[in-house]
């Protein structure tokens, strides 16, 4: 049996390291496609339940990854779309591009996000693992300090604190222990916040958690075209990336820039936008907050309040001058996310409007955040865990000195 390239380089690199990673089946990592199946069979977990009854259709199937001639005109195009057509683009520009995780080869990904990439770059540069963040991640960090470009997929942020010491001590002390010497370009990519009915275990915001770490850089989109601009950067970045995707926005289309569209494009990271100007108050958001956020300054725009929507997407490096500014302009702040209150995001930025803005405030700031308990499963309690429309339009009129008038109901978070 021959081992594929980035498979060889792995053990031979980290031969002790690498076989007590994948030791615990690296029957499904080495074996040809034609006997996975048996393997399959008798897996448990995830990977056992899922790939035994769609994996092998899949292998079975004509999968053709059509190569992308994008129109000149703005278009519609889903976040999932957008990450997808990302990976490929630099997946093509750059043979030391790999992706490695669960069921992102011939499962297509949990969530499809890889889909069509194993058919057209093979399985030495798509991966499939077994259930072992631990052994991935590290097999990732791994790589990249050798020189390849690994992309880790989570199939939830919520398993990253297996791999947690990988990412924190090894991927972003590693440059600055090294005196600049060693550098790991590597993404952390996945589902992150709360989704739907997954209870408490699944259901984590982690960008207060990552934004603490010096050595990182940590990024959250909102729309379709955040997707593929800061994916982009990620990968073409030196240093480690957490990028924090949502499960929820992963079907929701937005309108795509031709710019957007072009192989080239990426967004600068640690660069805000402000997806809506406004003069009375300003909204700092960030993932699927953002879509929160715009809703509630159309109800408040109805009632005589002008509000600055600020979509943050990037969380580390913090874009401090825009929102800084844009307090100057309004001030008023009130910052939304769907992370725990203590030692938040939005703790941070009121923090920095404190330092650097306090004179220009005309109310104290408004945090908008998750409730501080984990995760409730029952769909009413999850409703109330998560923040909602109508919390940012309460808190946006308090800081207004408006009264609080009852308002629409916020879609199911």
């Amino acid at each position: 049996m021959t081992k594929k390239p980035h498979l060889t380089f792995f053990s031979q690199t980290f031969p002790n390291y690498f076989h007590s990673c994948v030791g615990l089946d690296s029957r499904l990592l080495f074996a040809p496609a034609s006997t996975k199946h048996l393997i399959y069979r008798d897996m448990s977990g995830i990977i056992g339940r899922k790939m035994a009854s769609k994996a092998i259709s899949a292998l079975n199937t004509s999968r053709v990854f059509a190569s992308r001639t994008f129109s000149s005109a703005t278009k519609e195009m889903t976040v999932r779309d957008a990450l997808n057509s990302a990976l490929d683009e630099e997946m093509s520009a750059d043979p030391k591009v790999f992706v490695m995780g669960e069921e992102v080869g011939e499962y297509q990904g949990a969530y499809k996000i890889t889909k069509g990439l194993l058919d057209k770059y093979g399985p030495e540069r798509v991966l499939d693992t077994p259930i072992t963040e631990a052994g991935f991640a590290g097999i990732g960090v791994g790589a990249a300090y050798h020189g390849l470009k690994p992309i880790i997929e989570f199939m939830t942020f919520n398993f990253s604190m297996q791999a947690i010491d990988h990412i924190i001590n090894s991927a972003a002390k590693s440059n600055y222990m090294s005196a600049g010497q060693i550098s790991v370009p590597i993404v952390f990519r996945g589902p992150n916040g709360a989704a739907a009915g997954v209870g408490a275990q699944h259901s984590q915001c982690y960008a207060a958690w990552f934004g603490a770490c010096p050595g990182l850089k940590v990024l959250a989109p909102y729309s379709s075209e955040d997707a593929r601009g800061l994916l982009k950067a990620a990968i073409r970045d030196p240093d480690p990336v957490v990028f924090l995707e949502n499960e929820l926005l992963y079907g929701e289309s937005f309108p795509v820039s031709a710019e957007a569209l072009d192989s080239s494009f990426s967004l600068p990271i640690g660069k805000a936008k402000i997806e809506r100007e406004g003069k009375d108050v300003t909204i700092t958001a960030f993932s699927k907050m953002v879509g929160y956020a715009l809703q509630a300054a159309e109800i408040l725009a109805k009632e005589g309040i002008s509000a600055e929507v600020i979509n943050l997407r990037s969380i580390r490096p913090l874009d401090r001058p825009t929102i800084n500014a844009s307090v100057r302009k309004t001030n008023r702040l009130v910052t939304v996310e769907e992370g725990f209150p203590q030692h938040g995001i939005g703790a941070e930025i009121c923090a920095s409007v404190v330092e650097e803005s306090f004179e220009y405030l005309d109310a104290p700031v408004e945090r908008i955040s998750g409730a501080d308990v984990p995760m409730p499963y029952a769909a009413n309690l999850e409703r109330m865990a998560v923040p909602q429309v109508e919390d940012i339009v309460r808190a946006a009129k308090r800081a207004c000195y408006r009264a609080a008038k009852s308002v629409p109901m916020a879609a199911t978070a």
